[in-house]
């Protein structure tokens, strides 16, 4: 049952944002759609929204614990959550622990290859221009954000990185690379923001060898390999079995 909620601002790829009646509030619906290469590549994945809604929940959680800031408030319903309203920088921060994608396409490096220390790199969110990888410099001309607010996004991203990949090695997951968003809220606080589930992080079964049985991602779907929802289910059962485990043990 959808909660009650104002008038529609925002409607993306895969959420849709709604006013609530809190002017700091908002309600994010998560869509069953998937989209890839800028969204030329279209599907409706039936159960996708509910479970990238409940992975990025648990996954805030996991940030929140560490007292990482970020825009999650509570999850309402299977595919709603409330949040803190925020304006959205337009860059998009990805953080690559392992060679896949985008990178080895564009350099020389190989698939696989571990990457250490962790390659940070931001893109330009407009979708239009097709999300350009984007330097200090081309930030600074464009007066995006001050240089203390991109260290402070670096800085947040890192830390990210160490949590999320720690937290998913206990369940034998492979955090491969994820793209993050950040937003200020209205005291003028930097929240990591958006979401952070398989649609937005490579993830591999540390279990299985083969390069395309262990993907658990949106890859699945960029690269025709079927099992998307599976994938997704897997990710989030296993999730689900380590909140479970601590509360049990707590």
């Amino acid at each position: 049952m959808k909660p009650d909620h104002g008038q529609l601002i925002y409607e993306g790829k895969a959420k849709r944002i709604f006013q609530t009646d809190q002017d700091d509030r908002v309600l994010v619906e998560f869509k069953n759609d998937a989209t890839a290469f800028n969204a030329l590549k279209r599907a409706d994945l039936k159960g996708k929204g509910k479970m990238n809604c409940q992975i990025s929940a648990y996954l805030f959680e996991v940030l929140q614990a560490e007292a990482v800031p970020t825009h999650y408030l509570s999850q309402v319903d299977d595919c709603w959550m409330i949040a803190q309203r925020v304006e959205i920088i337009p860059l998009e921060v990805v953080v690559r622990n392992i060679a896949a994608g985008s990178l080895c396409r564009e350099t020389p490096i190989k698939e696989g290859e571990e990457l250490s220390p962790p390659l940070l790199d931001l893109y330009f969110k407009d979708d239009e221009l097709g999300d350009p990888l984007i330097t200090e410099a081309r930030i600074a001309k464009l007066g995006l954000i001050s240089s203390d607010q991109r260290l402070e996004i670096e800085n947040l991203s890192f830390r990210v990185n160490i949590l999320l990949k720690n937290f998913l090695k206990r369940l034998d997951l492979i955090l491969v690379d994820f793209k993050l968003e950040f937003g200020i809220n209205k005291n003028g606080q930097l929240l990591v923001s958006d979401e952070i589930s398989p649609d937005t992080c490579r993830i591999w079964d540390q279990r299985i060898l083969d390069p395309k049985k262990r993907i658990l991602d949106k890859d699945r779907f960029r690269q025709d390999l079927g099992g998307v929802v599976d994938a997704y289910g897997e990710v989030l059962k296993r999730i689900q079995g380590a909140f479970s485990n601590d509360r049990t043990c707590s």
